[in-house]
């Protein structure tokens, strides 16, 4: 017993196993697990009855379908065009690929305010996208619409960062495989070159998914703020910190915490279970 225990340390890739597992649990405790554990605590002074009188309010119901709606929706809409864009960056040369690449990572290193302030500006009644489509009859700035926008705008580097590199290592031997056996191209795509990618895909959602439920800075200058209409779950939460109203903030954040832990955990499992399939198949 002594002698495998002894034998699983030396062949630990990381030298100093027990000093960096230390760290991390510090680390994971002091920035993830304490401050969690004070918004519980805080929710908790509350009675159930006021508890579930301020979650289940008109304005916060309408505060949680927005958020959730809206992250899933942009989530969804980059999970197809994150992969477009990284399939086109990995499998075509063209001219100015290095810089489309390179734009691709400055949601990251944008301002979220700076991106809400020019996505407004773009798509407001008198911006240069916005009119045209208001004349089409199609208003963007200052609906859900605008919301999801935004949401997309700063979702899509987690998708295709995330898929860009697994593409990198998928042998184009097995689609030329595929296609001299008989199969076309979609068929080689979803049954060679998809499962492959499926996790890959998974994170990506659950990353742009659970950036877009937190976002507030992008999408508090296009949304407009209307309470019931356009109002996100985030803009709730820091209203009721202006009004000092604590208890009420952390009950709603609380709501918003479980119901992104319960979606994140399903995105994990149906992750874990594509992954064990796709080791049992090779």
């Amino acid at each position: 017993m002594g002698f495998g225990l002894g034998l699983r340390r030396r062949q630990s890739v990381l030298p100093g196993f027990d000093l960096a597992l230390g760290y991390t649990v510090l680390y994971v405790g002091l920035l993830v697990l304490i401050p969690l554990a004070g918004l519980f605590l805080k929710t908790s002074s509350l009675s159930w009855e006021q508890f579930w009188s301020i979650v289940t309010a008109p304005r916060a119901l309408a505060a949680y379908r927005l958020s959730f709606g809206t992250a899933i929706g942009a989530a969804l809409v980059n999970l197809v065009f994150g992969l477009v864009v990284a399939w086109v960056l990995v499998r075509y040369r063209f001219a100015g690929q290095r810089v489309v690449d390179a734009l691709i990572d400055l949601p990251f290193a944008l301002p979220t305010a700076v991106g809400g302030i020019a996505l407004t500006t773009a798509y407001s009644a008198n911006g240069w996208i916005g009119r045209p489509l208001e004349a089409l009859g199609l208003e963007v700035a200052f609906t859900p619409l605008g919301i999801m926008l935004a949401l997309t705008f700063i979702g899509l580097p987690f998708v295709v960062r995330t898929v860009q590199p697994v593409l990198h290592e998928l042998e184009a031997e097995m689609e030329e495989a595929a296609a001299t056996l008989g199969a076309n191209r979609w068929q080689t795509f979803a049954r060679v070159v998809l499962p492959e990618l499926t996790p890959a895909l998974l994170t990506g959602f659950a990353l742009a998914f659970a950036r877009g439920l937190g976002e507030y800075g992008s999408v508090v200058f296009i949304s407009g703020n209307m309470p019931g209409r356009t109002e996100i779950a985030p803009l709730l939460i820091m209203t009721r910190l202006e009004q000092y109203d604590y208890t009420g903030a952390t009950a709603i954040a609380v709501v918003v915490l479980v119901g992104s832990f319960c979606i994140l955990l399903g995105i994990n499992v149906i992750q874990r279970l594509t992954t064990r399939d796709l080791r049992t198949a090779a």
